[in-house]
């Protein structure tokens, strides 16, 4: 194909994009104007349009971060704050027109998938090579977008309170980033060949707890026909107070004064991640089983607490996809990270603090919980604890009142390698995006299948990458012949869905564990 015919003209200009194998990606477009100068911590706006081809044949800038062990960046990315692109992979046999207002013609318009990536609100990009979309396309099922968000500091402060007649900061940064990018992507997705009325909102981890914030977000309605929210920390949305506590903290470790809001936008890039991780690191230290950084009630763009409009049954009425994996805590433990309290003290803190903050509700007892891990060793208990609390049952949570306004399907995935079953991890935090992305290994250092399991593994990408863009087509995952039917779940029918070496579907999969914690949402302000 020519580079000519992989122009296209998006409502901001034209792009080119390049033919890799058997799909056409193009990378790097910017749907928003550098964040930096006046823009910094302000909500985001359309960029300049362009009369030239713009190249979009390489990934653009991520947003600056610290580095980190697990998430991996392509070392030749850029870090800047001028981070606000997306990328668009698509089969080279589907079909596309030129132009924004002049839809592809001929074929009918694909399914659109739009991916929000994790990383704790402070980490990642939509560039890593984790999230190369050619085994997702490949089958002309859907187009992929990809997406980029601010974060840390850059995308997460609540600032507000130094608002003056000269000096403006806007709350929720990074979800008014991803609403801005689904507007684009409803806007110009025709003129690639997709079909902005069936896109679907897919994330994990922090990408999953984005996606089930702006499934309450009434800006966000009509953006997404359908939602996936894998591993989303739900609970984690907290009031105008917590968060301007963390912003206190995040002046503190920049040595800025309230009075001197004019200087923050001249702080260069680089203090702004250290006070970042400098806070990131010391919050759930001293707050167990809090996040620095997450979205905010604000009373604007997120006006209510979104378990509160979840469990009332007046999110919107869209058919979702939602689950954890088997272990999720181990990883979190294998790193010693402060991120999920999972020894006794610090369970016992947690637990504490939000009674203090939740008086009007009634907590399950120490004893009531525990009693649900009976047999297990103090570690094992403490590290299921921290799943359930933190992923399993506001995923439960959220799949109960939902299924009142849609269809819900809960899953849990169960699959890991020997290798990850002899380190002590199994199916822990985000070991499922290798199958669901159909890129297994990610290099010659990757030791997942070291002790075999690829065959398998093999096996349990097609099954999920079937289910997922099954779901993303009709609004049902149906799996491929002869598996089994996976039902919508419900407080009546509590049907779960468990991916492992082989599927199967449970009904009210540890129904012993649910009725311990009861039906009280549990979190923080």
């Amino acid at each position: 194909m020519t580079t000519d015919a992989l122009v296209i003209h998006t409502t901001h200009g034209p792009v080119r994009g390049v033919a890799e194998g058997s799909v056409h990606v193009w990378k790097g477009i910017p749907f928003a104007a550098a964040p930096i100068g006046e823009l910094r911590w302000r909500a985001p706006v359309a960029p300049d349009t362009w009369r030239d081809v713009r190249d979009a044949t390489v990934f653009g800038n991520v947003c600056p971060q610290a580095t980190n062990a697990v998430i991996s960046l392509d070392p030749t990315a850029q870090h800047d704050e001028d981070c606000l692109n997306l990328n668009v992979w698509r089969s080279s046999g589907s079909t596309t027109g030129t132009d924004a207002a002049e839809p592809a013609t001929g074929e009918r318009p694909v399914p659109v998938m739009v991916w929000v990536h994790g990383g704790a609100y402070v980490f990642g990009a939509s560039s890593q090579k984790l999230f190369d979309g050619a085994s997702l396309v490949a089958g002309g099922e859907v187009i992929l977008v990809t997406i980029n968000y601010r974060l840390g500091g850059f995308g997460f402060l609540e600032l507000t309170s130094l608002n003056s007649e000269t000096e403006h900061f806007d709350t929720n940064l990074a979800l008014r980033d991803v609403v801005l990018a689904l507007e684009w992507v409803r806007d110009n997705i025709a003129a690639f060949g997709g079909d902005p009325e069936a896109v679907t909102l897919f994330g994990e981890s922090a990408g999953g707890g984005i996606v089930t914030t702006l499934m309450t977000v009434p800006a966000a309605k009509g953006l997404f026909a359908r939602a996936v929210a894998q591993s989303s920390p739900a609970t984690s949305v907290y009031d105008e107070h917590r968060a301007s506590t963390v912003a206190s903290a995040f002046l503190e470790q920049l040595g800025v004064a309230p009075a001197q809001a004019a200087t923050l936008r001249g702080i260069s890039a680089d203090r702004i991640v250290e006070a970042s991780m400098a806070v990131f690191q010391n919050v759930p230290t001293t707050a167990p089983g809090t996040l620095a950084f997450a979205p905010v009630v604000d009373g604007d763009l997120v006006p209510e607490q979104p378990l509160t409009v979840f469990r009332e049954g007046r999110a919107h009425a869209v058919p979702l996809i939602i689950g954890t994996n088997k272990d999720e805590a181990a990883m979190f433990k294998m790193m010693k990270s402060p991120l999920m309290p999972i020894q006794p003290d610090t369970i016992r803190e947690m637990f504490n603090g939000i009674a203090a903050e939740h008086p009007e509700i009634t907590l399950p007892s120490e004893a009531q919980i525990g009693s649900a891990y009976s047999g297990l060793s103090v570690k094992a208990e403490g590290m299921g604890v921290a799943r359930d609390v933190g992923f399993r049952m506001p995923a439960v949570w959220i799949a109960e009142g939902q299924s009142a306004v849609a269809p819900v399907y809960l899953y849990r995935f169960d699959w890991a390698t020997p290798m990850l079953r002899m380190l002590g991890i199994g199916a822990t935090h985000a070991t499922e995006l290798p199958y669901l992305w159909g890129n297994l290994v990610s290099g010659p250092k990757d030791i997942t299948f070291k002790l075999g399991g690829l065959r398998v593994g093999k096996t349990v990408s097609a099954r999920m990458q079937e289910r997922w863009l099954a779901f993303a087509v009709t609004g049902t995952p149906i799996g491929l012949d002869g598996e089994p039917e996976w039902k919508g779940y419900s407080s009546e029918e509590r049907s779960t869905l468990v991916i492992d070496r082989h599927d199967r579907v449970v009904d009210d999969l540890d129904g012993a564990l649910r009725k311990a914690w009861g039906d009280e949402v549990l979190s923080f302000v």
